[in-house]
């Protein structure tokens, strides 16, 4: 049998930091926020907390926050389709924090 060359670095720690992340919906949800937020939102929010169905995101600034109310109901939709049922009840509700300047 011939054995198989190395692998690639960039394989390999994909690998380990799939294995390594916590199995929440907050990990999940972490994971994949660029592609399901957008590189726009990605940039000014992050998602730091879920609890009961309710993800709470931080904004750069209290103009981000109001246009992530304004989003909510689709952003929950594409991430309640995105995760799917599995391990974690669905997202209910955004709660949309600014943590910076107007």
């Amino acid at each position: 049998m011939r054995r198989a060359g190395p692998r690639l670095l960039g394989e390999a720690l994909g690998e380990a930091v799939a294995r390594a992340a916590p199995a929440t919906a907050l990990a999940r949800i972490q994971a994949r926020w660029p592609e399901l937020a957008g590189e726009a939102i990605c940039a000014e929010a992050t998602p730091v907390a879920e609890r009961g169905g309710t993800l709470t995101i931080e904004c750069r600034s209290a103009v981000w926050a109001a246009e992530l109310e304004l989003l909510g109901p689709d952003l929950l939709r594409r991430l309640n389709e995105a995760l799917g049922p599995v391990g974690h009840p669905p997202l209910t509700r955004l709660r949309v924090q600014a943590t910076g300047g107007r």
